[in-house]
């Protein structure tokens, strides 16, 4: 790390815990220090010590039109001359509205909010309202955000009631949540059978994330929906990441489930705090003040940020291709990062779904937390700090997933992968 980054991350230290607002920032989990980023355009970083970096986190997601695109910018610099904050409706919120509902098949009606855990928990909370019931279930490996039911820890055994995670939960929250291992269709078969008919939602990333990405097997999403069904247990689909970037009408359009209901965020604010939960009318209408079950925000609907989501998804939906376009970038990507992997010897399930991506050190299958838990995590870290002095920023934890963008040329492309050569002979360690 070069001087000016380290002198403020020490700075941070004595201000903010950690030094950082969001603990994966720390790069813990690869044994460095963060750093400061100065400014972002296209598809590059500028660190504040001067340094250039492709960049491959993209604000974890939202950035699908590289940073600081013309139209966005311009857009936001017009709402700005307006005012920043009404707390009153706007034209824009409307607007907005209106496009993620027709974007979206699981979509009738959507509530705008200012983060993917407040969409989740807010979605938790309706569902709850709806069936009356007090259980959820999530899935092992599976983040939705930091709300109290949401953070608890497998127990032992296939299917559990939830630990709590973190100090400050309570165990009496932590009990209400059920958790399975992702992709075990069995273990979740048996758990509906056994408790089914006291579950409000089931939650879940169609394509997970936050283990690194790891996509549903086959039937796996069917069978949710099926056994939800079955039970009057509400499908919440968690697309915050996975919406707009695995295809423009997010994951259930390419499994063809349409769930009860739909949390989205980061694309939908082209950058800005947005964030966004959905489903049935007939749900969405037990929301106050048309319903009974309480949520608000003092900066939902905020104009600056209506306005730069709602450009961003009238640049991606307007070319219907956008999407797919950036998802060949990335297949491209992907080829060449195995090829390289293979080249060097180095054992890796490099997993992608439309404009995500994620690198495995591991020799067998990931399809759930336990499998990308066991991969070589020092291996990892050195194709991270490798690739980090070629000048390519990728996520600082084999658990998170990175990104690709509609910026990214093929020129970016080919130096990542030649950078990859490198890096993955450093990760392996031989004799």
């Amino acid at each position: 790390m070069d001087d000016l980054s380290r002198q403020l991350f020490e700075k941070a230290c004595a201000l903010i815990p950690g030094g950082v607002n969001s603990p994966v920032r720390a790069c813990h989990n690869v044994d460095s220090l963060p750093l400061f980023i100065a400014e972002a355009h296209g598809c590059r970083l500028t660190d504040v010590d001067g340094r250039e970096y492709i960049d491959f986190v993209l604000s974890w997601g939202p950035m699908i039109l590289g940073h600081d695109e013309a139209s966005v910018t311009a857009a936001l610099r017009e709402a700005a001359g307006r005012g920043t904050s009404y707390g009153a409706p706007c034209p824009d919120e409307v607007a907005l509205a209106a496009e993620v509902v027709a974007a979206m098949p699981g979509l009738e009606m959507v509530r705008m909010v200012n983060s993917g855990t407040e969409a989740t928990m807010s979605a938790l909370r309706l569902a709850r309202g709806v069936t009356k019931r007090h259980k959820l279930l999530k899935f092992i490996g599976c983040y939705h955000g930091h709300g109290d039911s949401l953070l608890v820890k497998a127990g032992s055994g296939a299917a559990t009631f939830g630990q709590p995670d973190s100090p400050g939960v309570t165990a009496g929250t932590a009990k209400d949540t059920l958790t399975v291992a992702y992709n075990d269709a069995d273990a979740f078969r048996e758990l509906m059978d056994r408790c089914g008919d006291d579950i409000a939602a089931v939650i879940v990333e169609p394509i997970a994330g936050n283990m690194g990405l790891v996509l549903p097997e086959d039937g796996y999403l069917q069978l949710l929906r099926d056994e939800t069904k079955k039970h009057g247990t509400v499908l919440i689909f968690d697309e915050v990441m996975c919406g707009f970037r695995t295809a423009l009408h997010g994951a259930q359009s390419i499994y063809h489930i349409v769930p009860d209901m739909t949390t989205l965020g980061k694309i939908i604010g082209g950058g800005l705090p947005v964030a966004a939960y959905g489903g049935r009318k007939d749900i969405m209408d037990c929301v106050s003040p048309a319903g009974p079950v309480y949520q608000a925000g003092t900066l939902s609907g905020n104009p600056l940020a209506m306005a730069a989501g709602l450009e961003t998804l009238r640049i991606i939906t307007e070319d219907p291709d956008y999407v797919e376009k950036a998802c060949a970038k990335t297949k491209i990507l992907t080829d060449g990062l195995k090829a390289a992997a293979d080249e060097a010897g180095a054992a890796v399930q490099v997993h992608r779904a439309g404009t995500m991506f994620s690198v495995f050190f591991s020799a067998v299958p990931v399809t759930n937390y336990a499998t990308s838990e066991a991969s070589d995590q020092e291996a990892f870290q050195r194709y991270f700090l490798s690739m980090l002095e070629q000048g390519i920023y990728l996520a600082p934890s084999q658990f998170e997933t990175n990104f690709v963008s509609g910026v990214h040329s093929d020129e970016d492309i080919e130096k990542t992968i030649t950078a990859a050569r490198t890096a993955f002979e450093k990760a392996v360690v031989r004799g």
